[in-house]
């Protein structure tokens, strides 16, 4: 996720000196992936890169470099006795201080992220953190030109993740691919959506009443329709579909057309067994086959989760889309296993 460049942008553009803290390097075992990101105020620290000693030792190194002018510097944190953890890898760190304003870099960039455009941002070590290279699919910005342009562009047309390579940070600002449609906005829609807020998707919440969005999180696009089963056209090939309305006739319509579409990676409804068994015999009806009725996950949930709380049922359908999103496909439970039903 980017907050942090609206963060960033915040806090600069107030006058606030801050310390860009970054996950740049990981071999072996560590707490956070490469690019993971927190902002050392003299007041606050903002996001995350792990907890425990190796996130104390950088705010205190963070918080040093506060009032004096850096260059971007490379930190090596091996993590084992001496740092108090086990995880036993080594960690490289990058510190940027940005204590003059709104630096035109982060401004372009905060331009290019508030309009969705995808951008590779290129920064050298040891250089100033007032000078970097932001590059999109067709143009860049900044003075340091040259080969970093063609080996930022194609790392952005990979979508690559973030890496350090040959002296240079290579950080892409994406929008996330995770795409996630929550038909319902009752108890357990308006829970789900508050735990995917959290993460790093984007989530279109459907519903059919009238004003019943109370709370729309940054990530997510409310949309009030009288036919909800029509947004299932307007979704993009690989959504995952979360059904919870308030209308049973609301659900199977809205399945019905999901399941149509062969595109989706997930089709799911919340429900017991026997509401699947009674969607089965209406999608038969309607013509749909056994391969596609398969496509529908009637009940939802990842297993061993069997409290039925708005707030539990959130975390476990989280959890299951997560798996699904961290494997190629979707695991079978062992029949001993229960999911969620409604």
């Amino acid at each position: 996720m980017n907050e942090w460049v609206e963060h960033l942008v915040d806090l600069t553009a107030a006058g606030e000196p801050v310390v860009i803290v970054t996950i740049a390097g990981v071999r072996g075992s560590a707490p956070r992936e490469v690019g993971a990101k927190m902002l050392v105020t003299a007041a606050e620290t903002i996001g995350t890169i792990g907890g425990g000693q190796l996130e104390y030792q950088c705010t205190r190194l963070a918080v040093d470099r506060l009032d004096r002018d850096a260059a971007i510097d490379l930190e090596r944190f091996p993590l084992g006795a001496s740092m108090g953890q086990c995880c036993g890898g080594v960690v490289e760190v990058l510190f940027e201080t940005v204590a003059d304003g709104l630096p035109a870099w982060l401004r372009t960039l905060g331009g290019l992220h508030g309009q969705r455009t995808p951008a590779m941002l290129v920064t050298e070590l040891g250089g100033n953190p007032a000078d970097k290279l932001i590059v999109t699919a067709d143009a860049e910005f900044g003075e340091t030109l040259g080969e970093d342009v063609g080996a930022a562009r194609e790392r952005l047309g990979r979508r690559d993740p973030a890496a350090l390579i040959e002296g240079a940070f290579y950080e892409p600002v994406l929008g996330s691919d995770f795409d996630i449609a929550v038909f319902g906005a009752g108890h357990v829609g308006s829970a789900l959506v508050g735990v995917l807020a959290t993460l790093d998707c984007n989530v279109r919440w459907i519903d059919s009443r009238r004003n019943v969005f109370r709370h729309v999180p940054n990530n997510a696009r409310a949309i009030e329709t009288r036919e909800p089963a029509l947004e299932i056209a307007a979704l993009a090939p690989g959504a995952h579909v979360l059904v919870m309305t308030h209308s049973h006739g609301i659900d199977f319509d809205i399945c019905l057309k999901a399941l149509k579409r062969d595109d989706l990676a997930y089709v799911g409804l919340i429900g017991s067994a026997s509401k699947r068994r009674r969607f089965e015999k209406r999608f038969r009806e309607q013509g749909l086959g056994d391969a596609e009725i398969a496509r529908l996950t009637c009940p939802i949930g990842v297993g061993g989760v069997t409290g039925k709380k708005p707030a539990e049922i959130a975390v476990a359908v989280s959890a299951e889309l997560l798996g699904l999103r961290g494997s190629a496909g979707r695991a079978e439970l062992p029949d001993n296993v229960t999911r969620l039903g409604s």
